[in-house]
């Protein structure tokens, strides 16, 4: 009886231990979480997000050097192809300098003004490695907008090219980034910037990169004058199959660019990704078919061309339009600044060298007007902020676009004739005939 009594008092224990076991689980795991959520502070951060970001910084910088570099090298002639390499590997790497310094603060300094982000980050401060910018860290967001300003004033290069110093190219580049590119890229990018606040659809740079360099570069064409021997020598390409090589890694690179700018592994950045394809494809053929009905051929040149008109005519509606709206809006920026490579450009006598407001500032332009068209969801876009009409939208895509104009004009026209009283803008006449490679960096790219 003992025994049994013992059993019995045995199985009434085990089974109410039993029966607490849950209860103890779950208070223990709630005290785990308790701890950890001491000991590990919630964040923001999204480890999706930040390695997207990552690739797409590094495809910007793949845009820049080879790409870019490669695109205008082959364009010009043999005598200037390591001037265009060094010119823009000089201007970007300073750019990234001068971002790290005071440019990130000058954009996205932290102030409330409209125009001007302000000096609360100059030299990065207040920026460590645990610092945010919604889902990725701050670190990252910086690093990939430094792509985007120094990318931009490379561009410029094209305009004119094979007649500039190399100092000058530099010193009138950190001018110009600093009173043109950072103003605009903060009333663009910045919540408190003018056109963010206007609601602008600007998705990764229509205003900020393409318009901006495109007007820069003809200023700079027109103020530098032709290239010695213009209309009479032979201008053409050096190497078409290294332009060809360096518009496919621009077209690579651009899926940064623009998949990018939604900062972020998400929808928007798919749509930008679809967008960068479909855009570019309905440019490349309308160029082609343009050259074919007028010029009864279609070229390599041609091809490279549309390929940068379609990618610059999408990049502020990579994140708003439907990927047959990109057809269509790539399509007729190309044959509008086919027309103003073909026609104008021709008429008017300015030298352009590698046709940078041609295809940037003309394809930028109607890229720009063009994304509040074709947002509207009746196009297959994403549609308009509540209460906003496409006239609306439009009114004010083309304010921005003037604006930019304007003082992108105005400010690269003094910004020019400051750093020619400073150091002078262009080679001795000599000296360009001799070609730039040698007389300015001492080499030549190639040896006979």
């Amino acid at each position: 009886m003992k025994m049994n009594a013992k059993l019995a008092g045995l199985g009434a224990l085990s089974a109410a231990l039993l029966a607490s076991l849950p209860a103890w689980a779950q208070e223990t795991t709630e005290a785990v979480a308790e701890v950890a959520e001491v000991v590990t502070p919630v964040s923001g951060l999204d480890t999706g997000d930040t390695a997207w970001m990552i690739v797409a910084t590094v495809l910007v910088m793949f845009m820049i050097l080879p790409g870019l570099a490669l695109f205008y090298g082959g364009l010009v002639r043999a005598k200037n192809m390591l001037s265009v390499l060094v010119q823009v590997t000089g201007i970007a790497t300073t750019i990234m300098i001068v971002w790290v310094v005071y440019g990130y603060s000058f954009a996205f300094g932290g102030s409330e003004s409209a125009y001007f982000g302000g000096f609360g980050k100059l030299f990065l401060k207040g920026v460590d490695a645990s610092s945010e910018a919604g889902t990725i860290p701050e670190y990252l967001f910086i690093a990939f907008q430094m792509t985007f300003a120094a990318i931009t004033p490379a561009l410029i290069v094209g305009a004119f090219a094979e007649r500039i110093k190399f100092g000058a190219a530099v010193l009138f580049s950190v001018l110009w980034v600093t009173f043109v590119y950072f103003p605009i890229a903060h009333m663009a990018w910045d919540a408190n910037g003018l056109f963010f606040g206007w609601g602008v659809l600007d998705f990764a740079g229509g205003t900020v990169v393409h318009i901006n360099a495109g007007i820069a570069g003809l200023v700079g064409a027109l103020m530098l004058g032709k290239r010695t021997g213009y209309g009479k020598d032979n201008m053409a390409p050096h190497s078409l199959p290294l332009a060809m090589a360096g518009a496919g890694m621009l077209w690579v690179g651009w899926f940064g660019f623009n998949a990018g700018s939604a900062l972020g592994a998400g929808t928007l950045a798919t749509l930008a990704v679809i967008n960068t394809f479909t855009a570019t494809a309905g440019a490349t053929v309308a160029w082609l078919l343009a050259e074919k009905l007028i010029r009864g051929k279609s070229s390599a040149l041609g091809a490279a061309s549309g390929i940068i008109a379609g990618l610059v005519a999408v990049t502020p509606a990579a994140g708003a339009v439907g990927p047959v709206g990109a057809i269509v809006l790539g399509a007729i920026a190309s044959l509008v600044a086919y027309y103003f490579v073909a026609v104008v450009k021709v008429k008017a006598g300015y030298d352009d060298s590698l046709d940078v407001f041609g295809i940037h500032g003309v394809a930028g332009i109607i890229g720009a007007i063009g994304t509040g068209v074709l947002a509207a969801s009746g196009f297959g876009g994403q549609g308009y902020a509540e209460g906003v009409t496409m006239g609306a939208q439009v009114g004010t895509q083309i304010l921005a676009v003037a604006i930019t104009v304007i003082w992108c004009g105005v400010v690269s026209a003094v910004l020019y004739k400051v750093v020619d009283m400073v150091l002078g803008l262009r080679v001795p006449v000599d000296a360009e005939r001799e070609g730039l490679d040698l007389t300015s960096h001492g080499e030549q790219a190639y040896h006979s």
